[in-house]
């Protein structure tokens, strides 16, 4: 279909990025794909998650079968594929030249919440565990190639979601519903393996939740994770979209 729609948004763990997938897969027009490049890049980097050889088992590791799946047909009557990308999940030294056929957008979060939001979960974190410093370098490859990349704000789009979904889907050339700002609680057939573990709070939502200030203590080495990832976030906080 040659109106087909192929959204594809980056973002760090713990940054609404769930919620925004259940809001997409709220319209009856879309279908979701929930981080199709976790499995390779468990495979590829070795490293540690919670289920890991679930989540291995649960996709294909091979790269470039991946992103053939991300051009499939979609069944019929639906004219939007949106994929859920985590950030970290690629590599400076991969080719990304694919990425130039969606259409990209960046969600990202200040890092301090980040970083206090992602230790509840897992023991250890990294700057490229919050997936910061390769939104920075993708950003820096979509600059090259003159895609002009929206940028969402967490903090900013729980202020006013109805706005910013109504402005992006005027940018991605689809129509707004009222449907992307309500679902019901529960898991979907759509989750990663890796639901269980992380999504306990999307489960119970049934929507965006309103914007909360909170407290973040974080140890001496995990505020010096996010005070590392500050910079990036600042120069694409600089270039956010504003509602």
């Amino acid at each position: 279909m040659s109106d087909v729609v192929r959204v594809a948004t980056w973002s760090g763990p713990r940054s609404i990025s769930t919620a925004m997938m259940r809001s997409f897969e709220n319209r009856p027009d879309a279908v979701v794909v929930d981080e199709p490049l976790y499995a390779a890049y468990l495979a590829r980097t070795g490293i540690d998650h919670p289920v890991r050889e679930a989540v291995i088992a649960s996709q294909p590791t091979d790269l470039a079968t991946v992103i053939a799946g991300l051009f499939a047909p979609l069944p019929p009557g639906r004219r939007v594929h949106y994929a859920k990308h985590m950030a970290h999940h690629v590599s400076r030294d991969m080719d990304l030249s694919w990425t130039l056929d969606f259409r990209n957008v960046l969600l990202i979060r200040e890092p301090f919440e980040v970083v206090a939001s992602y230790v509840r979960a897992r023991e250890t974190c990294e700057p490229d565990d919050i997936g910061l410093p390769q939104q920075g370098w993708l950003m820096e490859l979509w600059d090259e190639h003159d895609l002009d990349v929206p940028i969402l704000d967490a903090r900013d789009f729980l202020r006013a979601p109805e706005a910013h979904l109504r402005w992006l889907c005027e940018r991605l050339g689809i129509p707004f519903t009222a449907r992307m700002l309500s679902w019901a609680p529960g898991p979907r057939e759509s989750d990663g393996v890796w639901a269980p573990h992380w999504y306990a709070a999307v489960w119970s939502s049934t929507g965006f939740e309103p914007l909360r200030p909170r407290e973040v203590a974080l140890s001496d080495h995990d505020a010096a994770v996010a005070e590392a990832c500050r910079p990036v976030y600042e120069t694409l906080h600089a270039r956010r979209v504003r509602v």
